[in-house]
């Protein structure tokens, strides 16, 4: 067994979130970083000053943030612009680190740089050096070799250049495999000859990425051989096919008996979060956190799993699901229950729902299990339909009619006030809008969404579902559904859902 703890580094609020169709934004970012404190993660790098305005202002922020038993880091390439930002957007943090990186592959340094192997060399080693010279004491820095997974033909190169760049001031020395090609042994073989040629106290780190569907097994077997810090990304977000999925890393560690330093009972929620954060769904059968990653369909799987169901080792699961907070072989909720629970069951039973929605309705069904004992799903499926489709609050539709082919009339109350507006855009739900901003209830939609449903959804009579987005003033995302024989109104019920849902919002 190895005693020697992983040093967990956790890059999605950088690397996964810079591949985000729209990557996030501060208060975004602010969640996932208290995902992230929550999980227990050693180090974060929080993102990439020099790219933009935003970009700083955000890293700053999320630095002051800090705590001191996290790490913050803050990327920057080898040049003085890049470095200067990243040290005054992290100063403020309890444990700074900057980040620096450049590449010592044969390719990259011809046909991206364009640049000689000792030019490149002498760029690496004055970056840190300036980089420490800024942080001094205070914190540390970390250099990164890009595409080191390229650098099989120059070795003795890239080995030299790193012990210069230690003697320059960097304390972690990172190893990306940036572009995923062959073998994870190949890799990890390097890994062992930069760790054998460096000082004993001088921590390695190993980035890897998924293109191939490897980087959990590279990642788990650099530690194996030395490397302490392994770097990667919530869910495996990242370029291309992501990066190391952390949860994964971890869970494997465990397996193996090592002494994992994070809150491995909280990978599952999270997981979700994120996911809905992100933009990105989970896999169904993606590893430990898909749906149907715990689950058995096969009569033989089936008899092994109920047989063994109790035990800690399971005859069909890698891992007990209470690991990671999961309860997916037998899903129940009682008062001592939560949002989890919830979410899973009426998933389960068929239904849409998000998180977000399982938090909102988790205190009625708790109020109802308090006095009942456990409830059985058609309980907890009979609020989420009252409840989710059916929010009650200050707005109160009373009619919607259409009066041409882009004009439309919307009756409705707001705290006993009625009012009755005429509305004028191309479709209900923009109409709809239009009136509402006229009423002066102006709202932001971002999402939206049809469902066609054939026959009825828990005893209603329903031809369409929709699901809209709205974003609240204060940049809070609320998800709301309507449910009607007709698709405009089953729109507007959807929208006034979201009025309510919005004006409960402190």
């Amino acid at each position: 067994m190895e005693n020697r703890k992983p040093f967990f580094f956790d890059s999605t609020l950088r690397d996964g979130n810079q591949a985000l169709r729209k990557p996030w934004n501060l208060g975004e970012k602010e969640f996932v970083f208290s995902l992230l404190k929550n999980l227990g993660v050693q180090a974060v790098e929080i993102g990439y000053p020099g790219s933009c305005d935003m970009e700083f202002d955000t890293c700053k922020q999320l630095a002051s943030q800090a705590g001191d038993d996290i790490v913050v880091c803050g990327l920057a390439r080898a040049v003085e612009r890049d470095i200067n930002l990243a040290y005054d957007a992290i100063k403020d943090a309890v444990k700074p680190r900057i980040h620096t990186f450049i590449t010592l592959s044969p390719f990259n340094m011809q046909y991206v740089l364009q640049k000689k192997p000792e030019d490149v060399s002498k760029i690496a080693v004055d970056a840190v050096r300036y980089a420490k010279a800024l942080i001094g004491s205070k914190g540390d820095v970390q250099f990164s070799v890009e595409h080191f997974g390229d650098c099989a033909e120059n070795m003795p190169f890239v080995i030299e250049t790193l012990q210069k760049v230690v003697e320059a001031g960097a304390t972690t020395i990172n190893l990306p495999n940036t572009v995923e090609r062959t073998r994870p042994v190949d890799f990890v073989n390097r890994v062992k000859m930069v760790i054998d040629a460096l000082p004993k106290d001088i921590v390695v780190a190993v980035h890897c990425h998924n293109d191939l569907g490897m980087a959990t097994a590279t990642t788990v077997e650099s530690y194996f051989a030395g490397a302490t810090q392994l770097e990667g990304c919530l869910n495996g977000l990242g370029e291309r096919a992501g990066n190391t999925n952390l949860f994964e890393v971890a869970v494997v560690l465990h397996n193996c008996g090592v002494d994992v330093p994070m809150n491995l009972k909280e990978i599952y929620e999270t997981a979700l979060m994120i996911s809905e954060k992100s933009g990105v769904p989970i896999y169904e059968k993606a590893p430990l956190i898909g749906q149907d990653s715990l689950a058995h369909r096969s009569g033989i799987h089936q008899d092994g799993a109920i047989k063994t169901k109790d035990m800690e080792k399971g005859a069909y699961r890698p891992i007990h699901p209470s690991l990671i907070g999961r309860d997916d072989e037998k899903v129940s909720f009682t008062s001592q229950s939560g949002k989890t629970a919830i979410y899973e069951i009426i998933k389960s039973a068929g239904y849409p729902i998000t998180m977000e929605e399982a938090i909102r309705i988790t205190p009625i069904i708790k109020e109802a299990a308090e006095k009942v004992g456990e409830l059985p799903t058609r309980n907890i499926t009979d609020i989420y339909f009252k409840e989710v489709f059916k929010v009650k609050g200050p707005f109160t539709l009373d009619k919607f009619t259409k009066i041409s082919e882009n004009k439309f009339r919307v009756e409705f109350k707001y705290n006993n006030k009625r009012y009755n507006i005429v509305g004028e855009d191309n479709g209900p739900l923009s109409a709809c809008l239009d009136a509402l901003r006229k009423a002066g209830f102006p709202q932001k939609l971002i999402h939206y969404e049809q469902v066609a449903i054939d026959g009825e959804i828990k005893g209603v009579s329903a031809d369409a579902m929709t699901v809209i987005k709205l974003e609240a003033p204060n940049g809070t995302v609320v998800t709301c559904r309507g449910l009607h024989t007709s698709t405009a109104m089953a729109n507007i019920i959807a929208l006034f859902n979201g009025l309510n849902l919005i004006s409960a919002i402190k």
